[in-house]
């Protein structure tokens, strides 16, 4: 497989997650999506590496996988915090910030 197979794949998985974010009313698959496309980004930089024979790439990979997981343990805390409060998680009906 060419590094064009890669990106071509990455450039799917991107779109697919952006649809996501855009498309659903959920938190949840919103929080799923953005996983979708740091994935996405993920496999760009592990591509890009093995073509270059380079680690750097990977390195990066590493970091954006440690924040991923930051991300989500962050993200779902908030949303079982705002639907306790809410009651929903249709992100149109959280007006909690709101002045």
């Amino acid at each position: 497989m060419t590094l064009n197979h890669y990106l071509i794949t990455s450039g799917i998985l991107f779109a697919i997650g952006a649809f996501g974010v855009l498309g659903r009313r959920n938190v949840i698959i919103i929080l799923l999506s953005i996983e979708i496309m740091l994935n996405a980004a993920n496999l760009s930089f592990v591509a890009f590496a093995s073509h270059l024979n380079d680690l750097g790439g990977q390195v990066i990979s590493l970091f954006v996988i440690a924040i991923a997981a930051s991300e989500v343990a962050i993200g779902l805390a908030i949303a079982v915090i705002l639907f306790r409060e809410q009651g929903t998680l249709d992100p149109e009906k959280m007006n909690l910030m709101k002045g």
